[in-house]
C-alpha cells in the first residue's frame, strides 16, 4: 500500500504535570534547555490535504496557537485521562472558522468520559457557541480519516485499555506499560515508533526508560522517540547521551518527515 507523503509534528512530549512541574526548582525544571520545557503530550500529522491531532491536552489551545494551526480535520483520543481529553473545549475556534463540526475519534470508555465532562455540548438544548462535535466510536478495527488509513494497537496502561494508532511506517503509543503479544505483531515494521518512557525508575502504569528501550529493540524498528517524559527522567541532553543508536527523546516542536 502506498501511504501519502505526511509530517508529525510533537505538540507535547511531558507528562500530566508537565515540564517545569508547578513549584518544582529541580535542575530539570529550571533548565535553560528549550528541549526540557515539555507541555502534555500530542502530535499533529500533516498531508497536503489533512491535518489530525492525536489527543487534546489541556495545553491544546496554545499548541494549536504556537504553531499557527489554521485548519484541522479531526482529533483522535488514545483514553480518557484529563491529561489527554482536557483541552476539547477549544475546538471551539475551528467550528466558528470553519462553520462545521469536529469529528472526533474515540473507544467507547472515552465517548462516555467526553460526554461526561463535556455534557453541555451533548446537550438535546444547547446554548449558542458549545464545541459542535461529530463523535464516531473505534475498536480495534482500521478505520479512514480522509485519505488516511489508521490501524489502532490496543495496549495496557495498568489494568486501562488504551489506543495507540499506526500511520502507514510510523507508530505512535502514549501510557503503556504492557502490550500483548498480538499486538506487537501490528507494530512490526514499522520505520518509526513513539513510546512512552516516563522516569529511569520503574513506574505502575508507564514504561519506564529500561522497559522502553527493550521493547524497540524487541520490535527491531529502526527509529524510536520516546514521550510522555517526567522531570524525574532527567536533563535531555544527558538522557540523549546515554541512549542506543536510532532511540532519541522528542521534544516539543520535533518533526518527522514520512
Amino acid at each position: 500500500m502506498n501511504y501519502p507523503p505526511f509530517k508529525v509534528t510533537f505538540l507535547g512530549t511531558g507528562t500530566s504535570s508537565g515540564v517545569p512541574m508547578i513549584g518544582c526548582e529541580c535542575e530539570v525544571c529550571t533548565s535553560a534547555d528549550k528541549r526540557d520545557n515539555r507541555l502534555r503530550s500530542s502530535i499533529m500529522i500533516e498531508t497536503a490535504d489533512t491535518t489530525i491531532v492525536v489527543d487534546a491536552t489541556p495545553d491544546f489551545r496554545y499548541q494549536m496557537l504556537r504553531l499557527g494551526v489554521k485548519k484541522l480535520d479531526a482529533i483522535i483520543f488514545t483514553h480518557p485521562h484529563r491529561d489527554h481529553m482536557a483541552g476539547l473545549d477549544d475546538v471551539r475556534a475551528f467550528n466558528y472558522l470553519t462553520r462545521s463540526s469536529m469529528n472526533v475519534y474515540c473507544n467507547y470508555l472515552t465517548e462516555e468520559a467526553l460526554r461526561r465532562d463535556f455534557y453541555y455540548a451533548f446537550s438535546d438544548t444547547k446554548y449558542p457557541g458549545v464545541p459542535e462535535i461529530e463523535l464516531h466510536t473505534i475498536a480495534e478495527d482500521p478505520f479512514y480519516v480522509k485519505e488516511l488509513l489508521v490501524e489502532p494497537v490496543l495496549v495496557w496502561h495498568l489494568k486501562m485499555p488504551v489506543l495507540g494508532f499506526r500511520f502507514g511506517p510510523f507508530t505512535y503509543i502514549t501510557d503503556a506499560n504492557f502490550i500483548e503479544e498480538q499486538e506487537k505483531e501490528k507494530i512490526k515494521g514499522s520505520k518509526a515508533i513513539v513510546l512512552n518512557a516516563l522516569r529511569k525508575e520503574k513506574h505502575i502504569s508507564h514504561f519506564n526508560l529500561e522497559e522502553a528501550v527493550a521493547l524497540v529493540q524487541e520490535l527491531n524498528v529502526p527509529e524510536a522517540y520516546f514521550t510522555h517524559i517526567s522531570h524525574q527522567l532527567g536533563l535531555h541532553a544527558e538522557v540523549e547521551k546515554e541512549l542506543p543508536d536510532g532511540i532519541h527523546l522528542a521534544y516539543d516542536g520535533l518533526t518527522l518527515q514520512f
